[in-house]
């Protein structure tokens, strides 16, 4: 491989996306955590209680707008 071949715009685009990726990974791995130490109480069963199913939602939607909210911002920065 000729090394004038890692700069090309299409290696670029590919690492961009690799980048993105893995920070949507990194996101969901952590809104999953977070979210199941604080609703997930007690040894989980069969099925989530209702309340722990409420709070498993509104804690990840809540995960979710946050996210969007700072990447929102640091858009607006650059």
């Amino acid at each position: 491989m000729d090394l004038s071949e890692l700069n090309s715009p299409e290696m670029q685009k590919f690492y961009s996306e690799e980048q993105q990726k893995a920070v949507i990974t990194e996101t969901v791995a952590k809104a999953t955590s977070e979210c199941w130490d604080k609703c997930i109480t007690g040894t989980p069963g069969n099925k989530f209680s209702s309340s722990e199913a409420s709070c498993l939602s509104n804690c990840a939607q809540r995960f979710v707008e946050t996210n969007i909210l700072i990447w929102k911002r640091f858009q607006s920065m650059q």
